[in-house]
């Protein structure tokens, strides 16, 4: 099993037009993190897309490509792109410019975001989110397949027999999908032989087995060998010498993180009492001791066979612009 790291590069708020001194550290930071990363032999070092000022990361592919410039081996993607509010052809060509640039380490993760700012930021309408995705997924796919391609859709601007440059290093980029718990999303993926990501961020991780059981059945009945699927799981990780000291260090980012986000989306504030909860042995957080934390990692690949498991990390100095 293939094991790594996501971030979405947190930030504490600035509200400054420029002279961003907190969020050019936090991309120092992260280039740090992905060289020992690669140093000490994990797989996987991925970076989130958001537009939002409490993270720092809008363009993925362009931290992965400094990252790319100061590591030799450890693989580098997006976590996520939100495919349904970009331009499938841009996003091949930096991503592949990307794979030039590493060698041949580049991947894409996929998905429909877990946020909404970048809908009108790039004149996208939230009523076409489903459309949206499917149609762009069709056409990044077609581009990975194909040097010169031809597609229309309602979206995009129609593409006749042109070329897509550059190609990359590889073959053909890894495309993973990303999901959260949307059950169209599991069956496209299944349906398409596409490697699958799931973030387990709420709940039982066992509640999720029905979706790895549906992404493998879809796989099958498109003819696919569901035995070759690549499957991975990301989840929250914290991990300190002992397991109070853990809760405690973790608890204050987390909350602010969750308690930020449900204001939004008019969630009830978070309690220490549910925060213990989720890092429990049936809790979806992985927050505790090396051997607590491995110990879940173990019982859940026994659950899902999953090939890969990625640690969601966030920044201990998030807390600093979000009291809860």
């Amino acid at each position: 099993m293939e094991l790594g790291i996501s971030t979405f590069g947190e930030i504490p708020i600035e509200h400054l037009a420029g002279n961003a001194v907190n969020a050019q550290k936090r991309i120092d930071e992260l280039i740090k993190e992905a060289v020992l990363a690669d140093e000490i032999g994990l797989d996987v070092f991925a970076l989130g897309e958001h537009h939002r000022p409490d993270y720092v990361i809008s363009a993925p592919e362009v931290v992965l490509a400094a990252i790319a410039a100061v590591t030799k081996r450890i693989r580098l993607s997006s976590a996520v792109t939100v495919l349904s509010s970009a331009d499938p052809v841009r996003v091949f060509q930096n991503f592949a410019t990307l794979d030039l640039i590493s060698r041949g380490r580049a991947e894409i993760m996929a998905g429909r975001g877990s946020f909404i700012e970048s809908f009108p930021l790039f004149g996208y309408d939230l009523d076409d989110y489903d459309e949206l995705f499917i149609e762009k997924i069709d056409l990044l796919l077609n581009i990975n397949h194909n040097e010169i391609v031809t597609s229309s859709g309602h979206h995009r601007p129609s593409i006749n027999k042109l070329g897509i440059y550059p190609r990359p290093y590889q073959q053909q980029l890894p495309i993973w999908l990303a999901v959260g718990g949307t059950t169209s999303s599991v069956v496209r993926a299944g349906s398409l032989n596409l490697p699958l990501t799931i973030a387990i961020l709420g709940g039982n991780p066992a509640h999720f087995l029905p979706l790895v059981e549906l992404y493998r059945k879809s796989a099958t009945k498109a003819g696919h060998d569901s035995s070759k699927l690549q499957l991975a799981l990301n989840q929250h990780m914290y991990i300190a010498d002992s397991s109070q000291q853990a809760a405690d260090e973790f608890w204050p980012t987390y909350s602010s993180l969750m308690n930020r986000v449900g204001k939004e989306r008019g969630w009830s504030e978070m309690t220490r009492t549910q925060f213990e909860y989720l890092r429990s042995p049936s809790g979806p957080l992985l927050v505790g001791t090396v051997q607590e934390v491995a110990d879940k990692i173990i019982a859940e690949h026994k659950i899902f066979g999953n090939t890969r498991f990625l640690s969601q990390t966030a920044s201990r100095n998030y807390q600093l612009s979000h009291p809860g």
